[in-house]
């Protein structure tokens, strides 16, 4: 199954039409569907944020897309699955630093190392097929994702 099938199918895709100003908030908007789903507190949230805030914005993997996560031993870790987070414009990490920006969060969370790095390792290869980040940077819609996804599905057969 495809990560895309993945989201789609587990109800882990939240599309936004508003972005919020600050990226403490848009982590917590993107990792409110993984607590809603019991996979993750609001501990795990704000161990993402304390971790941004003392390493800097090292949760922005490539300008546009955005991967927040903690250690998989954190607290607050109740499940292993990762969600995605689409906003209508790019949220900043670093003022003035368009490298430090993201419109696609895919937030991660594991209950051990092994899950963790496994989740990494199938988001990036979602993330190297062409055209993918700029089909889902498009997307308006919950139907846009589902034809995203079907488009990505017919050609990876």
């Amino acid at each position: 199954m495809t990560m895309l099938k993945y989201f789609n199918d587990n109800d882990l895709v939240r599309i936004y039409n508003d972005t919020p100003r600050e990226w403490r908030d848009a982590l917590r908007i993107a990792g409110d569907n993984l607590k809603e789903k019991k996979y993750i507190t609001d501990e795990y949230i704000n161990e993402i944020i304390k971790n941004v805030e003392t390493n800097g914005a090292y949760i922005v993997i490539v300008p546009g897309v955005v991967m927040p996560h903690a250690l998989a031993t954190g607290e607050g870790v109740l499940g292993t699955a990762i969600s995605f987070t689409k906003f209508n414009e790019p949220v900043s990490f670093e003022e003035g630093d368009a490298e430090k920006e993201g419109k696609l969060f895919f937030t991660l969370a594991a209950k051990d190392d092994k899950q963790h790095l496994e989740n990494i390792q199938n988001l990036m290869e979602l993330l190297m097929i062409d055209g993918m980040t700029e089909a889902l940077s498009d997307i308006k819609t919950q139907e846009d994702f589902v034809e995203v996804m079907n488009k990505f599905e017919s050609t990876a057969t």
